[in-house]
């Protein structure tokens, strides 16, 4: 016994160390903590959903979960060839040009109305804080922060380590004017070097008038946040852009809930839904939108048309790796929702709702 309590207790003494490293992060503190306090959204210590939320739905604990995704086999789950990509030369599109280009996952560089915009951005080819545990699939890792242009815009929805990662914001640093983030996420941003007047962090609900035209509302998503043992200290969030010619909804992570027809009936005719749809289970269906769900809530945002994201880079849900895309085709039968499809790298035109996209993950194994 004393040997096991003693091996226990040096286990989380390292785990404990291996936390204090920068890319963890740092807590909301003095003022930042002190606003978070005043949110209506922030209650008992920790920031809610606007309806109560399970990480795990019902039926299901932490341990059952955690040995199926370690040891029970799962056909697919990566890839065994290289995902399609294609490069795309970001510095030399004309400015005028109103474009879109993914980079797997979650992350996403547009440009609209002159304005350039990076959202959630992860360019290590790793999810994890722990290296080499999540690793990019092969062909997804196209580009890096050196193929980025100057960003005047840079969007983070919550601070996971898939949708904010520390290697590429502490290498992001030089090239962005402004980033736009939830509420208590800009204490990691400050803490990693960037200027307190280049961050505009907000509650759900808020409006940002940037410039020339272009104006930001934040809204609720459901989900979670939190890098290390603190659960829910930081705000998730997701956004409606709307420039001088568009409306773009910028999702983030969510499971599904009645805030996407509040974003609709407030917003109407909202040009492009992006949202997540991939790394989905029933077991965690109050976080992530299930695939049917996902064509629920464009239809809900009265959008016209849909960029489902979150898939085709990283593993962490027991689904077959195409599963997300392959699902949200079939089930689009019903829905009839032109969605937007590209291959990583490719050019979306923002203003062509009529660009037709291959189902390119058909034949790769």
């Amino acid at each position: 016994m004393i040997i096991l309590l003693s091996i226990i207790g040096i286990l989380a003494i390292v785990v404990f160390a291996y936390t204090k490293q920068a890319k963890f992060g740092k807590a909301p503190e003095g003022q930042r903590l002190r606003t978070i306090q005043k949110s209506p959204n922030f209650k008992d210590g920790k920031f809610q959903n606007q309806h109560f939320t399970l990480e795990l739905a019902e039926g299901f604990n932490f341990f059952d979960v955690t040995y199926e995704f370690l040891f029970k086999e799962k056909p697919r789950r990566y890839p065994t060839d290289s995902i399609p990509s294609m490069k795309t030369d970001l510095f030399n599109i004309p400015i005028e040009k109103n474009i879109l280009v993914w980079f797997g996952h979650s992350s996403y560089f547009m440009q609209i109305d002159g304005k350039r915009m990076l959202i959630d951005p992860v360019f290590s080819g790793n999810a994890s804080p722990i290296p080499n545990t999540n690793k990019a699939f092969k062909g997804t890792e196209r580009y890096q922060v050196a193929d980025i242009p100057p960003i005047d815009y840079l969007f983070i929805t919550h601070d996971h380590y898939d949708h904010l990662d520390y290697e590429t914001i502490i290498a992001l640093k030089s090239k962005v004017k402004m980033v736009l983030c939830g509420l208590g996420v800009g204490a990691h941003l400050e803490y990693w070097g960037y200027e307190a007047d280049k961050i505009i962090e907000k509650d759900w609900n808020e409006q940002i008038n940037l410039e020339q035209g272009f104006t930001v509302y934040t809204a609720p998503a459901r989900h979670f946040s939190g890098r290390g043992f603190d659960r829910n200290n930081t705000l998730w969030l997701s956004f409606l852009l709307q420039t001088p010619s568009k409306k773009i909804y910028i999702g983030g992570d969510s499971g599904y809930d009645t805030h996407f027809s509040e974003i609709g009936n407030k917003h109407n005719h909202i040009d492009l839904a992006i949202l997540d749809n991939g790394q989905y289970d029933i077991k965690w269906k109050y976080i992530h939108n299930l695939p049917t769900e996902v064509l629920q809530a464009t239809k809900d945002l009265k959008a016209q048309r849909l960029f489902p994201v979150h898939s085709s880079k990283f593993v962490m849900a027991n689904h077959a790796w195409d599963e997300p895309l392959v699902k949200v085709t079939a089930l689009n039968q019903s829905f009839q929702i032109p969605l937007v499809t590209p291959l990583i790298g490719e050019m979306v035109d923002l203003d062509d709702e009529k660009q037709v996209f291959k189902q390119w993950w058909i034949g790769i194994n």
